[in-house]
C-alpha cells in the first residue's frame, strides 16, 4: 500500500510514510471489508459516510505538515482512522463528528490501539472546539461548500488548514495564517462526503 499507492503517487515526507505502514487501517473497517481495508479506495463505515482512501489520508497529513508539539483539529472523526494517522504525529488531536454513533465506534477503536492523546466531541464541526483553540493544524474530513472561516478563526497565526472546498467535485485546499489573512492554495481534485451542519443549528 505504502509503496505503490502512496509514495509511488508522489508523497515525500518520510514521517507520513511511516505512520502509514504503522496504522492499522484493517481495525478501523467492518468484518466484511476487512480484505479490502488496503485497497485504494473508500470505505463504507455506516451512517451514509466512509473512510477515505489511504493516498487521500496521506496526502493530507503531508499538506498540514504536523509535528510532535502541535494540537490539531479534525473535523469529522468518521471511521477514527485519519485521528490515528494525526495521533501518531501530533502532540493531541481534537477530533469532532456530528454522528453520535461513528465519534462512540471509532472512541473505542482508538482507545483499543492505545492511543491517549485524543480527544472525541461529538457536535456540529462547523462550531470546532472553541474550547481548546487556537489549534496549530486544523483538517476537515468532509466537503465543504465554501471555506468555513468560523474554523479558520479557530486557527493559530501561521497555523495550516485542509480542507475539500466545493459541491459535487472539491478540490482539496490548502490555508495558511497569516495574522488576519489566509493565503489559499489548491491541492488536487478530490470527492468527499458533505460537511453537514446539525439540525438543531437551524441551518
Amino acid at each position: 500500500m505504502v509503496q505503490q499507492q502512496i509514495k509511488g503517487r508522489g508523497v515525500r515526507d518520510e514521517r507520513v510514510l511511516e505512520v502509514m505502514a504503522k496504522v492499522q487501517r484493517h481495525m478501523f473497517v467492518a468484518e466484511s471489508l476487512k480484505h479490502q481495508a488496503y485497497d485504494d479506495h473508500p470505505l463504507p463505515v455506516g451512517s451514509g459516510q466512509t473512510i477515505s482512501q489511504p493516498y487521500m489520508v496521506a496526502a493530507m497529513t503531508e499538506a498540514l505538515e504536523v509535528d510532535r508539539e502541535h494540537r490539531v483539529l479534525e473535523v469529522g472523526t468518521g471511521s477514527g482512522y485519519q485521528a490515528a494517522v494525526l495521533a501518531e504525529l501530533a502532540g493531541a488531536v481534537y477530533t469532532v463528528e456530528l454522528l453520535r454513533e461513528l465519534s462512540l465506534a471509532a472512541r473505542r477503536v482508538i482507545q483499543r490501539l492505545g492511543y491517549r492523546n485524543v480527544r472525541f466531541r461529538i457536535g456540529d464541526g462547523h462550531e470546532g472546539w472553541a474550547e481548546f483553540a487556537p489549534f496549530d493544524r486544523i483538517m476537515v474530513t468532509a466537503g465543504a461548500e465554501t471555506l468555513p472561516f468560523g474554523l479558520v478563526d479557530q486557527l493559530a497565526d501561521r497555523g495550516r488548514i485542509v480542507v475539500p472546498v466545493g459541491r459535487d467535485t472539491q478540490t482539496l485546499t490548502l490555508g495558511v495564517k497569516h495574522g488576519k489573512r489566509l493565503v489559499q492554495r489548491a491541492l488536487m481534485s478530490c470527492v468527499f462526503v458533505p460537511f453537514v451542519r446539525s439540525r438543531d443549528s437551524g441551518a
